[in-house]
Parts: structure tokens; C-alpha cells; sequence
């Protein structure tokens, strides 16, 4: 039989593209052909050679459809690659919605264009996407058929992200496994870590990747007087992100912004105990002292009080991330989440 063909428009570099193709070639048999926008976002000028870009994609896209025949469209994001499915022609579409609400950021003078495509992506798309529940209340403010949003993680590999390693409990093993970009606050965690010092508490901080920040991190470490309990592993291997994890007895994440952590997932299931910003996003899977901490955002005092009284309640730690391994065996195993939305879209197809 032959092949369901997938036409994928979004950053296939991104890790939770990477998990969402490789299980629908895995689980669902499909092939995968992939378009994106070449322009970074990073700074003004390349956003608006992104919207150039943007804004001419649309007879390239038509080029390459014409060409490969795929049966089905699938998007990341409600707003620019989820508008170019609605609008390439192809009947069968799933849009998934990457944050909040995609409508970001808050203040952008395209923001009232940004709301009419993804009202239009939201009409046409036969499936939409919420990777978790904190992502259906915007959908529901912008009056989206519910009957058509499957609310489910892609899940994580427990096979890779175990528990096999026992922890060391000696010392605070954190780790931070988050893009070392401003709205990640890596500069909270490496505060809180320097008054966690000036207590005496002996640690060890691994921050895993890189990005924008990671020289002003690194003298901030230095500034900071702990630079030699502080690890910048730079880019690792994907095979290494799971060691990392093993190794470590805390994970921590101080966005100002979240939507679904895969990277919380991860730390969950390796038994890293999550120190996590209090947002709704988080809220959706962490309660605090129950199975993990919630900390104000850019309040490093508060987390550096939390991470202290996590360390020093070891009996509270170990039956919280026991906790969190059930947990993600249950609501974020990739090998069943994977398989359903594949069975999903085969579904919809013979429909």
C-alpha cells in the first residue's frame, strides 16, 4: 500500500517538531515533506525579512504541493504556518498551537492581523492541537469549535528519559535544560544559586545548550563568585540530554512564559525533582510541595529558599518523583500518545 503523505510546515530543527514527525513516520507510516520559513526572528530587521518571506511563500508552497501530492497539511503554531494550511488548497489540516495562545508578542502592531489569520486557521483546520489544557482556554475565548481539539501531549521517549541511575543526595545536582534565550531568566537561577552559596549549601549547576545569553551568563556566573560550581555544556548530542538528567536530583525552569515543557516532562521522567516558575502552564502539571515548587517569576530569593527547603526534605523528594514517573508513564508516554494521534490522522484521511 502506498505511503499517506504529510506536508509539514513549520522549524523542523525545533525538538518538538523533530518528536511530532519521527512519530507519525514511526507509529502512523507516513511520509513527511517539509517546508519552512528560511528568516530567523531573533532581532527587527530579520522579523521583517521573515514577513517578506512570509507573505511571498505562498505560490512556492502551491509549486510543491502540486508536486509531491500530500494527502494531508500539518502546522506548527495557529498563526503564520497555521494560516498557509488553511489556505494551500489541501482538505485534510492539523494545526497545532504552540503557546498560550500564539499571539505573541503582546504588544506587536501586527497583533490584530495576527488574530484574523489564526481565527481563519482555527475555521478550516480539521484537527487543532493543544499539547495541554492550558492551551484550550484561548481557543475557547476565540470560539473554536471544541469538538475538533484533541488535547494531548506528544509525549517523551521513557525508554531514553528513565530512571535507571540511582541519584547522588549528597549535594544539590541541579540542572537547567532550557534555550539560553532572555525569557528563559537564566539569570534568576544563577542568582538564586549565588545565595544558596552564601548558605554554605554545596551544589553543582549544570546548564545544558546555548543561545544568545550564554556569554553574559557566563560572566554573570563569574561576577557572581560561582563560577566553579557552574557547568556550560554548550550544544550537546541528543543521547546526552538523558544522562544529564540522570545525574542531576533537581531541575529547574524560570520561564516568564510557558505553554508545554517537553524539558519538564524529561526531568519528570528521570526523576529530577521540578523547581518550576508559577504560570499556568505549569500549574497544569506541577503542584507545589505536592510534587514539585512553584516560584514566583525573577524572584530568586524566594527560589533559592525553595530549592534549600526541596534539599533538605529528602524523604518529601523521593515520593514526589516517584510521583512524576507514574505520572508521565500515564499522560506523556510518546510511544502511546504517538500512536493514537497517528491512528488520528489515518482516521481522518479515510474520512
Amino acid at each position: 500500500m502506498k505511503k499517506k503523505k504529510i506536508l509539514f510546515l513549520g522549524e523542523s530543527y525545533r525538538a518538538d517538531a523533530i518528536t511530532w514527525m519521527n512519530g507519525l513516520k514511526e507509529f502512523g507510516d507516513f511520509e513527511i515533506i517539509i517546508w519552512e520559513l528560511k528568516s530567523p526572528s531573533h532581532t527587527l530587521k530579520n522579523r521583517i525579512f521573515r514577513l517578506i518571506e512570509f507573505a511571498f511563500s505562498f505560490p512556492i508552497l502551491v509549486r510543491i504541493i502540486a508536486a509531491e501530492k500530500p494527502d494531508m497539511v500539518i502546522a506548527e503554531r495557529t498563526t503564520s504556518y497555521g494560516f498557509l494550511a488553511a489556505v494551500c488548497g489541501i482538505k485534510k489540516i492539523a494545526i497545532a498551537q504552540q503557546g498560550i495562545s500564539d499571539l505573541w508578542p503582546k504588544k506587536s502592531i501586527l497583533m490584530p492581523l495576527k488574530k484574523i489569520i489564526q481565527r481563519h486557521a482555527f475555521k478550516k483546520a480539521t484537527l487543532i492541537h493543544a499539547w495541554g489544557p492550558v492551551m484550550t482556554i484561548a481557543m475557547k475565548k476565540a470560539n473554536v469549535n471544541m469538538d475538533k481539539v484533541l488535547v494531548l501531549p506528544k509525549g517523551i521517549d521513557l525508554k531514553k528519559f528513565n530512571t535507571n541511575i540511582a541519584k547522588n543526595q549528597d549535594k544539590i545536582y541541579a540542572i537547567v535544560t532550557r534555550a539560553l534565550r532572555p525569557e528563559y531568566k537564566h539569570d534568576i537561577i544563577l542568582k538564586a544559586f549565588s545565595k544558596i552559596n552564601e548558605r554554605n549549601f554545596d551544589f553543582v549547576l549544570t546548564i545544558v545548550g546555548t543561545g544568545s545569553e550564554i556569554q553574559k551568563l557566563k560572566n554573570l556566573a563569574a561576577d557572581l563568585k560561582i563560577s566553579d560550581k557552574v557547568i556550560f555544556t554548550g550544544t550537546i548530542v541528543n543521547e546526552e540530554l538523558p544522562k544529564l538528567l540522570q545525574s542531576s536530583n533537581f531541575y529547574i525552569s524560570m520561564p516568564t512564559t510557558e505553554g508545554v515543557s517537553a524539558s519538564l516532562f524529561e526531568a519528570m521522567g528521570t526523576n529530577c525533582y521540578p523547581i518550576v516558575s508559577d504560570l499556568l502552564g505549569n500549574r497544569s502539571w506541577i503542584q507545589h510541595r505536592t510534587n514539585g515548587q512553584l516560584v514566583k517569576i525573577n524572584d530568586f530569593e524566594s527560589l533559592a529558599d525553595e530549592i534549600i527547603w526541596a534539599f533538605e526534605n529528602e524523604t518529601y523528594r523521593n515520593l514526589a518523583v516517584q510521583k512524576n514517573r507514574i505520572f508521565v508513564e500515564e499522560n506523556a508516554n510518546y510511544t502511546t500518545n504517538m500512536k493514537f494521534i497517528s491512528e488520528k490522522y489515518h482516521l481522518l484521511l479515510k474520512n
